[in-house]
């Protein structure tokens, strides 16, 4: 139960609706163990000389009570059913934000099909734990309570002979409870396993069908779901043996209380309706047998679901600011600094960049080179704090990055990544993304710098057109321009553009870099590419090797070097001839 007692902090918050619904549970408890009274006395009554008037009383005074059970019955639901809606609001809100929080590291390490699993099951075993659980828990308590009081003063001889098979009962519940838990846990492992095989493929969808693996992955599948049912075919298993055995535990209570009972009444030690009042309690007990057992089953599962959502509340969210830091500082002016800094994504891991020292005046345009796999992505991927520096320092505008709040960070510093990703909207809203109020006339203007306007005015609706999950609707091309229209339109101190120009042809990247150039102007530009004529004209040329800065200067400096740059360079203009030859 240590998992669940995290759940303390909503139960608070939720106290008196929590507090009434315990009211509710105690008058209708009250009611129902009262009908049996009600009945033994009129039975007895029937032994003996009565009246219709008499009857006609004890019949009001039994649908009377049902009522007053009935009407509180509901209450509880209203109000504890209720609460586990409620909590359960409060948990998925908290969860998602929490998930928002996380480093850029998590989401690398963990698939996405296993968070959405947590967001789905996990939190609605959750839920059940909070309302029905709960609910059960406090009726089962206090109605078995009332009952055995009542039994007792009625006969303390039969009630212990019919209280004698309960022990058994505990110790079925202490070792049914743990296969429950352990099974349960087991389930929602491989219910992860499957959602994200399954969401891997909706994604992947386009790649599937190009290599004809609808078969392939359809087998697969069919591997996962079986071994899926066959854990749940486990746990069912345990339950069906489970529910069977409290009944059994419980009839045998019955027949006891109806064979010593009967014995009883024949000896004119009992009344009719003393025996008869013993069974009805009995009857009553049995739901109570059978929602303990529930509720147990409930409990584990709900365990073994908040240990899952647990783990993913401990890991620790990316902000890191701490008290120390800045949060008077509002803007940036995009002086950027590297001091002897590195980075690996594990610790023990190969470093990915080493020693890097490198200064960036505000206003400035650095662009970046290097083979595949040198470090070019990583490195901008320590401006927004995606990463942060495992050694070493950096810097903006002479203050530690990790000082400046994340969300003055990162409102001033438009990225456009290696991958496009668009959301399944409108056009417009798109590249409105990061900004606060929509304005027209900004995504206009962004669209238009990044040759992006007249693609988006062609479309049917224009810029309110949807595009589809992932932008499917747009070109490879049409993605980059319009997600580095999102990046400009936010107006930035700082620009990173990461090889966005791969699936843009050289004529369209011209104009694009044309018109860059005068918004570029009074803003930090990083430019990653492998084209030298995208990045040419940059103030400074940085080139990585294996994590390590091993040229920098100007396009004509580094020719002369005749090094890695001028490598590059002299390839690319063979290719060209050759392109031109052909």
């Amino acid at each position: 139960m240590k998992n669940l007692y995290t759940l303390k902090k909503y139960f608070i918050k939720y106290k008196s609706k929590l507090i009434w619904g315990f009211l509710f549970i105690l008058l209708s408890n009250a009611a129902t163990v009262y009908l049996p009274i009600l009945l033994k006395d009129a039975v007895n009554l029937l032994q003996t000389k009565t009246t219709t008037e008499t009857l006609f009383h004890y019949g009001v005074m039994i649908v009377g009570t049902s009522l007053f059970a009935g009407v509180f019955r509901f209450l509880i639901r209203q109000s504890i059913i209720v609460v586990s809606r409620e909590i359960e609001y409060d948990l998925r809100g908290d969860f998602w934000q929490h998930i928002q929080n996380l480093p850029t590291r998590y989401f690398r390490d963990t698939a996405t099909g296993n968070i959405m699993a947590h967001a789905t099951n996990d939190i609605n075993a959750v839920r059940m734990f909070i309302g029905p659980a709960v609910m059960y828990s406090i009726d089962t308590v206090i109605r078995f309570s009332l009952v055995i009081i009542i039994m007792f003063k009625i006969s303390v001889y039969l009630t212990l002979y019919a209280l004698f098979p309960l022990p058994f009962l505990s110790v079925l519940v202490y070792f049914v409870g743990k296969k429950i838990h352990d099974r349960f846990t087991k389930i929602q492992e491989k219910f992860s396993e499957l959602t994200t095989r399954a969401q891997e493929n909706y994604s992947g969808i386009r790649v599937i069908k190009s290599y004809v693996r609808e078969q392939g992955e359809i087998a697969d599948f069919k591997v996962l779901s079986k071994e899926y049912m066959l854990k749940n075919m486990s746990l069912a298993r345990v339950q069906a043996l489970f529910q069977p055995i409290l009944f059994l535990i419980t009839g045998v209570s019955v027949i006891v209380v109806i064979w010593l009972g009967g014995m009883q009444v024949i000896r004119g030690k009992l009344l009719l309706g003393d025996i008869t009042a013993l069974i009805i309690y009995l009857g009553i007990l049995i739901w109570p047998m059978i929602a303990f057992g529930w509720v147990i089953n409930i409990i584990q599962q709900a365990e073994a679901s908040m240990a899952r959502l647990n783990r993913i509340f401990a890991e620790q969210e990316s902000s890191n600011e701490g008290t120390k830091a800045d949060y008077s500082k509002e803007t940036i002016t995009g002086e950027i600094e590297f001091r002897n800094a590195a980075f690996e994504y594990s610790a023990g891991k190969k470093r990915i960049l080493e020693n890097i020292n490198l200064k960036i005046p505000a206003g400035s345009t650095v662009a970046i080179m290097g083979h595949t796999g040198s470090g070019k992505t990583t490195l901008v991927n320590l401006l927004p704090r995606l990463y942060d520096v495992t050694e070493g320092e950096l810097l903006i505008d002479g203050i530690p990055i990790n000082l400046i709040p994340l969300d003055v960070l990162r409102t001033n510093i438009g990225f456009v990544q290696q991958e496009s990703f668009l959301f399944s909207d409108t056009i417009a809203n798109n590249i409105a993304y990061g900004l606060d109020t929509f304005n027209k006339d900004s995504v206009s203007r962004a669209s238009s710098i990044a040759q992006f306007d007249k693609d988006a005015r062609d479309f049917p609706k224009g810029y309110e057109t949807i595009i589809g999950e992932r932008g499917i609707t747009l070109s490879g091309g049409q993605k980059q321009r319009a997600a580095m229209a999102r990046a400009i339109v936010l107006n930035p101190a700082i620009l990173i553009l990461d090889d966005s120009f791969s699936a843009v042809d050289t004529s369209t990247e011209e104009d694009i870099l044309k018109n860059l150039k005068e918004f570029m102007k009074g803003r930090t530009s990083i430019l990653i590419s492998h084209r030298v004529s995208t990045v040419k004209d940059a103030d400074k040329i940085i080139v990585l090797a294996d994590g390590r800065i091993a040229e920098e200067g100007t396009h004509d400096e580094l020719l002369e070097y005749n090094g890695i740059y001028a490598d590059i360079y002299t390839k690319q203009l063979l290719e060209k001839e050759l392109e031109e030859i052909s």
